[in-house]
């Protein structure tokens, strides 16, 4: 059964390269810092039209979204070491301790439930494992009443514009390794997580 999420984005599909332009710049430094770390088995959740799957230089790749028109844009780019699979963020068909990697990015505040997918992420995460995480968080400045009023469009958007990383309260069973933000006003971040 297809939900609004997954409706939306099968119909969004052919106008997610300009908000990939948006966001290539913080994801630019995403893929420096995962391609820094020994190879391992990475799951991308999210993982779009797979613009981005050239960008992982030496890991073994799982892609995962729930937008069967998005995956069907990545299945022409990807090669050989990476699998695509539709799947519910949500709910992860994974074994217990199977990735090396988790990477989100621009997605947490696009799920139904932030932590149902925190939970699934530490329960899939090999003890020692890291969790990337890149989003815009609603800064504790004069942005959140702008966060605030745009939500109700945002909804429309199938995402949460007013977004608080304190309010994440699964993230207190990882330990924060870096935090890095981005742009004048720190909007986005991008947060490394250790499963201890």
């Amino acid at each position: 059964m297809l939900t609004n999420t997954n409706r939306f984005y099968n119909r969004f599909f052919r106008f997610y390269p300009l908000v990939h332009l948006f966001l290539q710049p913080q994801k630019l430094k995403l893929y420096a810092a995962i391609n820094a770390l020994p190879p391992g088995n990475l799951l991308d959740i999210g993982v779009g039209n797979g613009a981005d799957l050239a960008k992982y230089e030496h890991h073994q790749i799982t892609g995962i979204d729930n937008s069967s028109k998005m995956l069907e844009r990545a299945q022409a780019k990807k090669n050989p070491n990476i699998e695509l699979l539709e799947m519910d963020a949500n709910e992860l068909a994974f074994p217990d301790g199977h990735f090396s990697y988790v990477v989100l990015s621009h997605v947490i505040a696009v799920v139904k439930d932030p932590e149902q997918l925190l939970s699934e992420i530490f329960r899939i995460l090999k003890p020692g494992g890291q969790l990337f995480i890149l989003n815009h968080f609603t800064p504790d400045n004069g942005l959140r009443y702008v966060d605030r009023c745009f939500q109700p469009f945002a909804k429309l958007l199938q995402f949460n514009s007013y977004f608080r990383l304190n309010s994440l309260q699964t993230l207190q069973q990882f330990l924060l390794v870096e935090e890095t933000s981005f742009g004048k006003f720190s909007y986005f971040k991008l947060l490394v997580y250790c499963k201890p």
